[in-house]
């Protein structure tokens, strides 16, 4: 299917990307701009905003719809918490988002790993907001409890998709637990951000979504993204169809008048795409609500 014109993006070819992508070869790591080949990666790292995926680039879940290797990972980088930090300094970053793989043959599921990460970036860039998207945790006890206590200032985990297509776009997952998961996020820490995104174009209907929206207003989810699929490789879940930019939009009003702080939706609306200035938003959002309450 032949992308629209409100899909197509530049090639990355900045001085500034350069500079990125060196900083992140220097420190040892991966991102999930380039292992999901997202489609804003030449924008946003000219402007110095790389996600960072930690806990290498394999991943134990194979969800029909994510360009990320599957297989076997490796054992833990002890120093990737600090080599982080390291690059969060590097690129002088006001807000970072960090990602991982799914690592189901660890016991935690790597929240030790996303917490000595956090606390590394506390330590380093004392300043900077961090925002955190995370695996589920299926079947890890206290690991969602052990991420919580390092205080991210955004937990970010996506439900991807509507119920019923989850046997097929992520079919290790199950959608309850994480819808569950994000309302124990605000049961842990009700000043934390919670957020969560959909992607559409996988053949879902708009009710559907309506209702996922609803599912995550019950669990206090004050963040919401949409975003246009994309199909990595023919090998991946099929493209049902381009979603129009009227469609988002009307998304987008949806989410304002079912409560959400803040939505992005948008054809190439991603979890970290503009993450620095959302969570401006985000920030500003809920003390205005704090305010006309009282």
């Amino acid at each position: 299917m032949r992308k629209p014109d409100w899909i197509r993006v530049k090639a990355p070819v900045s001085k500034e990307y350069q500079k990125t992508r060196d900083i992140v070869r220097e420190n040892n790591l991966v991102t999930v701009c380039e292992e999901a080949s997202c489609p804003n990666i030449g924008e946003c790292w000219a402007q110095r905003h790389a996600t960072m995926m930690i806990m290498g680039a394999i991943c134990t879940r194979a969800c029909a719809f994510c360009n990320v290797a599957t297989g076997r990972p490796g054992a833990l980088d002890v120093m990737e918490p600090a080599n982080v930090a390291n690059a969060v300094a590097q690129l002088g970053l006001k807000h970072v988002v960090i990602t991982s793989v799914d690592r189901d043959d660890l016991p935690d599921g790597g929240a030790q790993h996303f917490a000595r990460t956090i606390n590394h970036i506390r330590d380093k860039s004392p300043e900077t907001t961090i925002e955190i998207l995370t695996p589920d945790f299926l079947k890890k006890d206290r690991a969602l409890e052990v991420v919580v206590r390092a205080r991210p200032d955004v937990f970010n985990h996506n439900l991807e998709t509507v119920p019923r297509l989850y046997p097929t776009v992520r079919p290790g997952a199950r959608y309850y637990h994480s819808l569950r998961l994000l309302d124990q996020v605000k049961q842990l820490d009700p000043s934390i951000f919670t957020k969560s995104g959909l992607m559409v174009g996988l053949g879902e209907e708009r009710d559907e979504v309506l209702q996922v929206m609803d599912d995550m207003r019950a669990a206090e989810v004050d963040f919401l993204t949409i975003g246009q699929y994309l199909q990595p490789t023919p090998k991946h879940h099929p493209l049902d169809r381009f979603v129009t930019p009227d469609e988002f939009k009307a998304f987008a009003q949806s989410a304002e008048g079912k409560g959400f702080l803040l939505a992005s939706s948008t054809p190439l609306t991603r979890s970290s795409y503009h993450a620095d200035a959302d969570f401006v938003a985000l920030r500003d959002a809920r003390e205005a609500k704090l305010a006309a309450r009282k």
